[in-house]
């Protein structure tokens, strides 16, 4: 696995690299000086399982800002992120204000001697800096030499810039490389995977809506993820970013790469369902996520294959004609009716040993 080999780096109290777990991330939309909404922002995401923030640092109030929302965060010690662009100024001022890391392209922060500033700032502090390169941001000269956009071209630019900070003798670094392009995503991760050992920030950028961006960010970073490529997880989606926490963790769940929180399973129901399983299904997944249960919990439409479909789950409920069964470890446990499944499941969560 390349995870297990990559370079141990430390984001305020949360480690990654080294075979150390996967960390999920999300980033704020709201305006980062905007104190109070960036902070109950936050603590959603938190409360979501997100373990790491990142903000954009577009101006001096924002970078000031840091300061304040990690004071108001102090009781679950997120680390956050500052995310900067064009002005190396706002990277120094987002350092000085308490980031936890920092995210650049150093080729559009301007000169070496402006990407040293920032060095300088970062190794004071012993900030690690994220080298972020999307396909969207691709030099013209390597377009031409690759003929195009495409995966080489975005390997060779993050390398590229990764040379420029290590040739100030600097290396608590991170590496993030993505593209809307899934495939050509994968390719490049599975070129540079090959290439260094920081870790690596892994994404689908501009993944698009809920919908059509869960399915390519699955699509995408199941095959990174599965070949032991990356450290740390974004879903991104046009949406409420809370949306990406949910969904990063049922990718890395799905694919072995962490466990805890209740995996719940339905069937697509059919002429045979009786009940509004679409409904109850829903419900279901919206209550478990406030449970520490590590169980499978199954939600099937009907009372003919209920019962032998939900047998590996720990806990299901199987509808019939306005009413439904209690399934515990593949055994019927009794009848209730329709309107009464959920709660009987509410309750036996509750008091799950």
């Amino acid at each position: 696995m390349y995870r297990d080999k990559t370079k141990v780096i430390h984001i305020g109290d949360r480690v990654i690299g080294g075979g150390n777990p996967i960390l999920i991330q999300s980033m704020t939309n709201t305006k980062t000086n905007d104190v109070a909404a960036t902070v109950a922002q936050i603590r959603r995401l938190a409360k979501a399982g997100c373990d790491i923030v990142r903000c954009t640092v577009p101006d001096l109030e924002a970078a000031k800002a840091i300061a304040q929302i990690k004071a108001q965060l102090a009781d679950i010690s997120i680390p956050l992120v500052a995310d900067i662009h064009f002005d190396y100024k706002m990277a120094v001022a987002a350092i000085e204000y308490g980031a936890d890391k920092i995210r650049i392209n150093p080729g559009n922060i301007g000169s070496k001697e402006k990407v040293a500033e920032v060095v300088r700032a970062a190794r004071e502090r012993s900030v690690p800096i994220r080298v972020g390169v999307n396909s969207g941001s691709l030099e013209k000269e390597l377009i031409e030499r690759y003929h195009g956009v495409t995966a080489e071209g975005i390997v060779e630019s993050a390398l590229d810039k990764v040379h420029i900070i290590e040739d100030l003798d600097y290396d608590n670094l991170v590496i993030s490389i993505k593209s809307s392009d899934v495939m050509m995503c994968v390719k490049a991760h599975e070129l540079l995977a090959d290439k260094t050992q920081y870790p690596l920030h892994v994404g689908i950028t501009e993944a698009g809506t809920v919908t059509s961006g869960n399915i390519k960010s699955a699509a995408g970073l199941g095959i990174i993820l599965y070949q032991g490529i990356g450290d740390t997880i974004r879903v991104s989606l046009t949406g409420d970013p809370v949306e990406e926490i949910k969904s990063a963790k049922l990718i890395l769940r799905t694919l072995g790469l962490r466990t805890g929180g209740i995996e719940v399973v339905s069937c697509p129901t059919c002429g045979r369902t009786n009940i509004d399983l679409i409904g109850l299904a829903n419900q279901v997944e919206t209550m478990v996520q406030d449970y520490a249960l590590d169980i499978k919990v199954a939600v099937m439409g009907c009372a003919v294959n209920g019962p032998g479909e939900a047998k590996e789950a720990d806990l299901g409920i199987a509808g019939g004609i306005g009413e439904g069964l209690l399934i515990k470890k593949g055994e019927i446990v009794k009848k209730v009716p329709e309107g009464a499944l959920l709660d009987t499941l509410k309750y036996e969560l509750d008091h799950w040993k």
